[in-house]
């Protein structure tokens, strides 16, 4: 077989291997599913009527408050799974595991690809159940058959970035809650950015964070595929974003996993 062959072979072994722990631990999957669905239950339904009066006082034509919100969710969703993420890596490190297969036949990278392939998987479970959530709330998207395709294209794009930073993660730190505390940040960072209000009416300082940091276009884009709105430069900062951040995670957690000692202690 060749090199690219056995990797694929060993990254789909790997990723069999995440959905079976899925299975036998369901509360983290099942947590990492609901708790986007929660936020967005929380958003609309308690603080949607008071925020949707300052949406519309900065943006007068602005429509329901759901259909500004669920691309912000969304975004939150991909985070919130990538946090679990973090957390399966970590588990496996201080359980041995990952010992256990640096010392056998397996690609170096398949470890960490059938974890990301894994988190992928629930992202986009938890997307889905996200979307119907929101229709369930009163989202009316004029998104057509096309734009549903590239909406979920670049989901799934937002998602594996954040997922090979969260790999990183879970490789860097030396306890599971050292790696819930990294992958906080990027459940975070959508609070200061154009997903529940836009960046304009924030204070200055503020503004200029929100509207400079990767979740703003991301939600950006997102919003524009759903429902319309403009998406102007919004999809090439988000394809470079996802680019770079994929880049760094990847690397970070490959350079990471190589510098493991082979033995453990």
């Amino acid at each position: 077989m060749s090199t690219v062959t056995l990797a694929v072979r060993d990254s789909a072994t790997m990723f069999r291997r995440d959905l079976r722990r899925s299975r036998r631990y369901p509360a983290m999957t099942i947590s990492g599913i609901i708790v986007p669905v929660l936020f967005l239950l929380l958003f609309d339904g308690v603080f949607g009527r008071a925020l949707h009066a300052g949406l519309t006082a900065a943006t007068p034509h602005a429509g329901q408050y759901i259909n500004y919100l669920a691309p912000g969710i969304l975004v939150m969703t991909a985070a919130s799974v990538a946090e679990g993420t973090a957390l399966n890596v970590v588990t496996d490190m201080t359980e041995g595991i990952i010992t256990r297969f640096r010392a056998m036949a397996v690609t170096r990278t398949a470890v960490l690809s059938g974890q990301a392939a894994g988190s992928l998987l629930r992202a986009l479970i938890s997307g889905a159940l996200v979307v119907g959530a929101a229709f369930a709330l009163g989202l009316r998207p004029t998104a057509t058959p096309l734009e549903w395709i590239a909406l979920t294209g670049v989901f799934a794009m937002v998602s594996l970035a954040l997922t090979w930073l969260t790999v990183a993660f879970g490789l860097l730190a030396k306890t599971p809650a050292g790696a819930n505390s990294l992958a906080l940040i990027l459940v975070v960072l959508p609070f200061v950015s154009n997903a529940f209000v836009p960046a304009a009416s924030m204070p200055a300082g503020v503004r200029q964070f929100a509207a400079h940091q990767p979740f703003t276009p991301m939600t950006g884009t997102l919003r524009g595929l759903l429902t319309g709105t403009p998406i102007g430069s919004n999809a090439v900062i988000t394809i470079a974003w996802c680019a770079a951040l994929s880049l760094a995670g990847y690397l970070g957690a490959r350079a990471r996993y190589d510098r493991l000692p082979p033995r453990s202690a």
